[in-house]
């Protein structure tokens, strides 16, 4: 049992893989040696192409630990990986006093090192060796450095050159020059060498860009803090995990992560973020004695984020104290950093699984079972016509190498690229040209509020300020000389992260316009003016002049120092300060944030009665509303103690000072854009930060929710008190009567809202309920960064193409998972996002999903033709074989240069339809519509193929063509050359039955690439694809020319013989029919007359996408959607505690 063990990798993250333990087996490892010498090494190849049949074939299953290869599968998709283990041994006798000797088994996967770990019995990312010396950490990290290494051109030719496509090529052309087709040869030769060439450019100047992007700043001096606080200088690839780095006080760029021991720093963190506004970063809180042990205060990437400097993220200026340094504790180095991530991100990106791509294969698995029954027939009539061995196999493998088109990989990446380049021009950048295609697919789209649908900056509306547990009348400002001293005024005026950046006031547009409202300045203390506050403010707020009282005396005293800061936590949804007013003997804190939260931390009493219907009122009008809380601290608490005391302590029984009220517009493209989403059949949803009822009323302000519609808001509570978890169900509007409850359920006009809390709580309790929610969830309130990521896996997770547009502060997890991500920030942190627009409005997504669905129709398009093309080929050469013929050299170059690679390249210029419509187009090639499209025009193309090959033998004129064959009634004998007489022999290629295929043929190339070029819905018509026109034009006026005006050298150039007048009229006639039977029938597909055929066996079909199945479930459910007050509990089951009944009561 222990040999078949499997171990999970990177369980429940991202990159989660099995692993499988082999041994390497002598025997095994003799046979297949002994296969790679008889197959002439395709053996070797094969193995090469399938990692785990070259693992199964050499080595047999062991144990993981004492694995000498392993064996990953990605979890995701069915991709293998083969890796030999490598056993490190360390001697550190240099270092202890006596030798010690560490074995340490590891391997390196998509540059991260997995150590194998005794405890887990399993390898893991890395070792808890910070015990260690300096000298051995450096062992186990390895350098500082995220190296991206650029392959040689000749490692990148094997790897390109290996793939089985080119492989196949190289089969072709020895096949193809051993039957003398070496012009054609030549020229696929010719086509590969370009088409690699091309590839190892791009891959190369990809590999350049992204090590520059890397190498640039990446290897910097730093000062590292020693035993006995000695600064050493030292090289920043030398940093290991444990280092203290001292951070210079001009700034630097950050060469590692490391988190904040002392001092702050401002830093711009829109590498990572795409966030512009500089972040304040303050030093790790100390825990309390008692709290020590405990496993919460350990340290947390993401929980203590804004204590953390990322690597890559410029440091602008570090604030420190007298006497202290500003210094920091390395965590994470080379690719295990944020930095590292992102770059690993776009190394090693998740594969693209989609169904185009994988219907794409079985079509090609399709051709080659064809292909299959050709080589079999072309065998068995060889064989029957008493042909040679080398004739028979040459001409049978022949037909297997005529089913994959030389430009077939070429000509699917077309219209992607195409695509880009139509993207590019209208601002719209991406780094994963695959998933353009996917953007076709999209059928709903979740926005980010703020920046996204709503203005980025916020105009202060007014303020409703807090006395005595009452509200006053609101305010238009607090810019009045009866406030200056109000401690409302006071929290508006310090309980912020801004700072003067060369003299410019900078930091969060929110705080910049509260900060703004009250007329204050802010000034970063000198060393003069921080000796009169102990040496201990680094921020001075005061308000000017002309607004204090008249007493010239007590003017310049009065100001506020910051003493402390705790960020803005989208978790906490809040931040805090301690200040100190320049005189007074007590600090006091200042706290702002969601209101929800800050009265909750608010002393009762101070909190008016009626704050939820002031709040409700606010919000419903689409508001933005922060409220304020200000506490007095004790005379006991110092500078010192501050620094290090608890946020928690200091976020409790504050007094309720009021509310500010935020205006957010809308931008002016938003109700647009919506509206043709919607006209489209594309569902739209909101996740924002903000409060539930502001995101509400904006989503009915833009069209979102239509008016009329109702929002049943979804209220969870965790379990508590032995009492089961639950939903409380309570419409937005208040509207509760019973005559409303019911509409709901008619019609399906209702939207679900919840915020972020509710959202964990039902994720947690009722998994099968939130599936349902999200299938009319239109508003995610409050939503924290890694809760927008589980609602777009969620989404996905019931089968729907989800896009994502932010503006890349918060949404950079969301903006990966999705399928789609568009970024609205130009910044460096759209790497963390497939697409990128430099308009800043979401004007971009329908532009996107234009251009993925023209792409998709375009890739579909080419692949039915090329399809086409290797099956009309295919028929030619089958029926000319069953008379000892086939197509010449210079008739294949013809049709695969002149006809195929100018249509192909052609055809995917068509530009997206300019309006989105209501359908999608279909994901995959196996669907009804495009297999009976293909098959339809395979039967056509065979039949009228047939129809001329016998009814060329029916002429009265016809016989056996020789050189001195002469029935055009003229007496130049064409094609007569010393040159072909031999040709003529051995092939038989110019003949009556081959001229009469290869005019027919031509057309028909030219035929179903116009009959498969769609236009609309979702590209623009052909017609307006001049170069496609003129290129199908020309080369119809060719062929007719040829045709009916026979010039000697071409016919010789192409081995075409001359044929009678009559002939060639008939022929047209053949090609005039084929194009109007072949034109009739893709209309009368595309009118979707082929349901017909399905009709006449119907049977009743469940929905393939699961929100669908979900829906018509939902149709049948009495109880859906819950009423108004009503409440929905989860009890478990006695017999499973896992397992949920819901009880449903008023």
């Amino acid at each position: 049992m222990e040999k078949g063990e499997m171990k999970i990798l990177n369980k429940g993250e991202e990159e989660e893989m099995e692993l499988q333990g082999y041994r390497l087996c002598r025997w095994r490892l003799a046979l297949v040696g002994f296969g790679v010498l008889c197959t002439g090494g395709f053996l070797l190849l094969l193995l090469y192409w399938m990692p785990e049949w070259c693992v199964k074939s050499t080595c047999t299953r062991t144990t993981v630990r004492d694995a000498e290869v392993v064996l990953l599968r990605s979890t995701v998709g069915s991709e293998f990986v083969l890796i030999n283990l490598p056993v490190c041994i360390f001697h550190l006798s240099s270092i202890y006093p006596v030798t010690v000797i560490l074995f340490i088994r590891y391997f390196t996967f998509h540059s991260t090192k997995y150590y194998w770990n005794d405890e887990m019995q399993n390898f893991k990312v890395c070792l808890n060796s910070l015990f260690l010396s300096p000298f051995v950490r450096r062992l186990f990290f390895g350098v500082n450095e995220i190296a991206v290494k650029v392959p040689s051109v000749f490692k990148l030719l094997i790897k390109e050159v290996l793939n089985p496509f080119y492989i196949f090529q190289l089969f072709s052309v020895i096949l193809w020059s051993t039957d003398e087709y070496y012009y054609y040869a030549v020229a696929i030769v010719f086509m590969s060498v370009i088409s690699i060439a091309t590839s190892l450019y791009t891959i190369k100047k990809q590999y350049i860009m992204l090590h520059d992007m890397v190498a640039a700043h990446s290897i910097v001096r730093v000062s590292v803090c020693r035993a006995n606080n000695e600064v050493e200088e030292t090289l920043s690839t030398d940093l290991v995990p444990g280092d203290v780095v001292v951070i210079p006080s001009n700034g630097t760029i950050m060469p590692c992560d490391a988190v904040l021991i002392s001092g702050t720093c401002i830093v711009n963190e829109s590498m990572l973020t795409g966030e512009s506004v500089p972040v304040t970063k303050t030093n790790l809180p100390n825990p309390l004695p008692g709290e020590r042990e405990g496993a919460d205060s350990a340290y947390n990437a993401e929980e203590h984020k804004r204590h953390t400097l990322f690597c890559g993220t410029n440091v602008i200026q570090t604030r420190f104290y007298t006497g202290e340094l500003v210094k920091a504790v390395v965590v994470r180095t080379g690719f295990s950093t944020a930095k590292g991530q992102l770059v690993r991100s776009i190394l090693y990106p998740k594969p693209t699984d989609f169904k185009l791509y994988r219907d794409a294969y079985l079509f090609l698995l399709c051709l080659v079972a064809v292909a299959g029954i050709g080589f079999i027939y072309s065998i068995v009539l060889s064989i029957m016509n008493g042909e040679k061995v080398k004739t028979i196999i040459i001409e049978s493998l022949d037909i297997i190498t005529i089913t994959v088109p030389p430009a077939l990989p070429a000509a699917m990446t077309a219209g992607i690229v195409y695509a880009q380049r139509r993207l590019k021009k209208i601002g719209i950048f991406c780094i994963s040209p695959q998933r353009i295609n996917i953007c076709g697919q999209i059928n709903l789209v979740c926005f980010d509020k703020t920046g996204t649908l709503t203005e980025d900056g916020l105009d202060m509306w007014g303020v409703q300020r807090v006395e005595g547990g009452r509200f006053h009348l609101s305010e238009e400002s607090a810019h009045k000389e009866n406030l200056v001293k109000s401690q409302f005024v006071a929290c508006m005026a310090t309980c912020h992260s801004l700072t003067k950046i060369e003299g410019q006031l900078s930091g969060d547009p929110l705080d910049l316009k509260m900060f703004e409202a009250t007329g204050w300045i802010l000034e970063e203390a000198t060393e003069e003016e921080t000796a009169l506050h102990n040496r201990i403010m680094p921020t001075v707020v005061r308000p000017p002049k002309q607004l204090l009282p008249s007493q010239p005396d007590e003017s310049s005293l009065y100001e506020i120092g910051i003493v402390r800061q705790f960020p803005f936590s989208s978790a906490l949804q809040r931040m805090s300060v301690v200040s100190r007013t320049l005189g007074e003997k007590c600090m006091d804190a200042f706290m702002k944030g969601a209101p929800e939260v800050v009265a909750s931390l608010c002393k009762r009493e101070t909190v008016p009665e009626n704050f939820a219907e002031v709040l409700e009122d606010y919000t419903k009008q689409g508001f933005r509303v922060i409220a304020l809380a200000h506490r007095r601290l004790g005379s006991k608490l110092n500078w010192h103690k501050v620094q290090n005391v608890n946020r928690d302590y200091i976020e409790a029984n504050m007094e309720f000072l009021g509310l500010i009220i935020m205006q957010n517009k809308l931008k002016a493209e938003t109700p647009g854009v919506l509206q043709d989403l919607y006209r489209a059949n594309i569902r739209t949803v909101m996740v924002t930060g903000d409060n539930m009822l502001t995101a509400v009323s904006v989503a009915r302000d833009c069209g979102m929710i239509p008016a009329g519609d109702t929002v049943i808001i979804a209220d969870a509570l965790p379990p508590h008190d032995g009492h089961a978890a639950k939903i409380t169900w309570r419409y937005a509007d208040s509207l509760e009567d019973e005559g409303h409850a019911g509409e709901p359920k008619t019609q399906p006009l209702y939207h679900f809202a919840m915020n972020g809390k509710s959202f964990a709580i039902i994720a947690e309790h009722f998994p099968d309920m939130l599936q349902k929610l999200v299938l009319h969830g239109t508003v995610f309130a409050r939503m924290a960064p890694d809760q927008k990521t589980q609602l777009v896996e969620t989404l996905q997770g019931v089968d729907y193409f989800v896009g994502m547009c932010g503006d890349g502060a918060n949404d950079c997890g969301a903006l990966k998972r999705a399928h789609s991500g568009i970024s609205l920030s130009e910044l460096e942190a759209s790497v963390a996002s497939p697409f990128t627009s430099r308009t800043p409005n979401i004007s971009c997504v329908p532009s996107l999903i234009r251009e993925g669905r023209a792409a998709l129709i375009t890739s579909f398009c080419v692949f039915k033709f090329m399809a086409l093309y290797s099956i009309i080929q295919y028929i030619s050469v089958t029926l000319l074989y069953s008379v000892s013929s086939n197509l010449g050299d210079f008739q294949f170059l013809f049709i695969d240069i002149a006809i195929i690679l100018l249509i192909v390249f052609t055809m995917s210029l068509n530009p997206a339809w300019k309006e989105l419509v209501s359908r999608r187009p279909p994901s995959g090639l196996i669907s009804g519509p495009l297999l009976f499209s293909v098959l339809t025009q395979i039967l056509i193309c065979l039949g009228f193929q047939i129809i001329t090959f016998l009814w060329v033998q029916k002429q009265p004129w016809f016989e056996r063509w020789t050189p001195a064959t002469n029935v055009c009634n003229h007496s130049n004998h064409l094609n007569v050359s010393g040159v072909n007489t031999t040709e003529v022999d051995d092939h038989n290629i110019q003949n009556f039955e081959n001229t009469s295929l290869f005019y027919v043929s031509s057309f028909q190339y030219l035929i179903v690439a116009i009959v498969f070029s769609k236009g609309k819905p979702f590209r623009q018509p052909s017609y307006k694809n001049w170069p496609f026109v003129l290129s199908a034009v020309s080369l119809y006026f060719f062929l007719l020319f040829i045709m009916f005006h026979p010039v000697e050298g071409i016919d010789e150039f192409l081995e075409i013989v001359c044929v009678p007048f009559e002939w060639r009229l008939k022929v047209f006639l053949i090609i005039v029919v084929n194009a109007a039977v072949s034109v009739l029938v893709e209309g009368v597909i595309d009118m979707q007359a082929y349901k017909c055929l399905f009709r006449l066996c119907p049977r009743k079909t469940t929905p393939k996408a699961r929100y669908r199945h979900l829906a018509q479930e939902l149709t049948l459910d009495p109880d859906w959607p819950p009423k108004p007050t009503t409440t929905t509990e989860a009890k478990p089951r006695p017999e499973n505690g896992s397992v949920y009944d819901i009880i449903t009561h008023s």
